[in-house]
């Protein structure tokens, strides 16, 4: 099913390797072999409630390039590795998992409902309203709960979904 968003927590080792690929292909090899090993306890599976959530952490879209302080870092922030746009794999460094981890933990439900609440319906493919909120909050908790594992082991996060 396209358009599901997983993250994963990488080794220094597997973050190196990463960063060493140059083409889209080698990305691509990367990161399946990534999800081969579908370690549970390193990956943080999130549906679709990656858009709305991005949209809220950032600036109510889904561009990449905002950056005010370490939330748009969390989904699509970050190093892109991937050209192409059928595919996104984006990358925040492990030292800025740190500063993601803290400003998650900073969250609550209200302050993530008023940015919910300011999501353009006409560009958002999802059906705003309060059951869409509640599945939008339930995996906010999960990433939230992920960045703080990885932060506290050190490791880098990649978050990917193909288009």
């Amino acid at each position: 099913m396209g358009c599901r968003g997983v993250f994963f927590a990488l080794t220094a080792e597997q973050e190196a390797a990463l960063s060493a690929t140059r083409e889209d292909d080698e990305v691509r090899d990367f990161v399946e072999e990534i999800e081969s090993g579908w370690d549970r306890d390193w990956l943080c599976e999130t549906d679709k409630a990656w858009d709305a959530m991005h949209r809220c952490l950032s600036n109510g879209t889904l561009d990449i390039g905002f950056r005010d302080g370490p939330l748009p870092l969390t989904v699509l922030g970050g190093g892109h590795h991937y050209e192409g746009e059928e595919y996104v794999v984006a990358h925040v460094l492990a030292a800025d998992v740190v500063a993601v981890a803290a400003a998650l933990d900073t969250v609550d439900e209200a302050w993530m409902r008023e940015r919910y609440d300011r999501i353009d319906p006409e560009d958002y493919q999802g059906e705003l309203g309060d059951e869409d909120f509640e599945y939008i909050w339930y995996w906010f908790g999960e990433v939230r709960e992920f960045y703080k594992r990885a932060a506290g082991a050190g490791r880098a996060v990649i978050f990917t979904v193909d288009q």
